[in-house]
């Protein structure tokens, strides 16, 4: 299928320029973000949303467990919706595939995923180095979508830096960038580069969200004081403890913020294991074990805790571990 070339240049919906700033924002995480993840941040102050990666590619052939995966609920939104992909042509009809089974409020395209097979397809980081496909994928999207595009970059690939790729999309509305603030060669360890982010925020117009090493109110603080972004995107600091969006926004207000108690996290937990049987029914149950080890991280007795945990079968195991 070819890909319409005209740009929709008043898009409906600009959302982002509604949520007060800065906006907190639950970053997207292959096989994390899913519906019941993203409720349980929705319900401590996440302003808005991703989905985890979806394959542009499986969208056009047709892929029920795609758009499985993409499913939602209202309560989620603003919702975003992530493509990977390094065909122009599959994005253009995954993109209206989206807008018409999924109704997003926003589309967002990543440049940014370093896991070796995704790189291995000429997608996700490796697309920055290929500034004629990524210009004709951007070009696809914006074409076929009437919400808001976004993208998902990394700070740097080899030589090639993410303000050299922002110049190369300058031509498209892009409305929002989330920046993960580490090189491809740095993966998910390291420093991030605040100048980088700083440089971003002056050269693009839309709104700039810094990712990478946020694993703290603390260090939000810090990150959003000294870059001057728009907001940030909140990733594995969310795992276990999805209450980091209003600890931040407390920290943020007052200067202070809560730790939650054992009780508290196991309350938390349970709820989140119950919304996952609701919606995946067995396999949420398996799905939440990874959550489940995450929540009692650092607990007295935690090792004894995820030995139970990962052989749970049902609610009512995991309601007995925890209780």
């Amino acid at each position: 299928m070819k890909a319409r070339f005209f740009i929709f240049q008043n898009m409906e919906n600009n959302f982002w320029q509604k949520i007060n700033k800065p906006i907190l924002a639950l970053a997207p995480m292959a096989g994390i973000t899913d519906s019941c993840f993203r409720q349980i941040c929705k319900d401590f102050n996440a302003d808005l949303v991703y989905s985890e990666m979806a394959s542009s590619s499986a969208l056009n052939f047709n892929s029920k467990k795609t758009l499985e995966l993409l499913k939602f609920s209202e309560k989620e939104r603003p919702y975003v919706v992530q493509l990977f992909g390094n065909n122009p042509e599959h994005f253009a009809l995954a993109t209206k595939i989206v807008a018409e089974k999924i109704k997003p409020d926003g589309i967002d395209i990543n440049f940014g995923c370093p896991v070796k097979k995704v790189f291995k397809q000429e997608a996700g980081v490796s697309l920055m180095l290929n500034s004629k496909l990524s210009k004709k994928i951007v070009k696809a999207v914006c074409a076929n979508s009437r919400v808001p595009v976004s993208i998902k970059i990394r700070s740097k690939i080899k030589n090639k830096t993410a303000i050299d790729f922002i110049k190369n999309l300058s031509e498209f509305p892009i409305k929002a960038i989330m920046i993960h603030a580490r090189s491809y060669e740095q993966g998910f360890k390291g420093e991030i580069d605040i100048k980088i982010i700083k440089e971003i925020k002056k050269i693009f117009k839309g709104i700039v969200l810094a990712n990478g090493g946020i694993y703290s109110p603390e260090k939000a603080k810090e990150i959003l004081t000294e870059t001057k972004v728009d907001g940030l995107g909140i990733a594995r600091a969310a795992q276990g403890q999805p209450w980091i969006f209003s600890q931040i926004k407390d920290f943020l207000r007052t200067g202070e913020y809560k730790e939650k108690t054992q009780k508290q996290i196991f309350k938390i937990a349970l709820k989140h294991s119950k919304l996952a049987f609701k919606l995946k029914k067995k396999q949420g149950i398996r799905e939440m074990r990874k959550h489940l080890c995450w929540y009692v991280k650092n607990m007295p007795r935690a090792k004894e805790l995820r030995q139970k945990i990962i052989k749970a079968e049902n609610i009512i195991g995991i309601e007995k571990i925890l209780k």
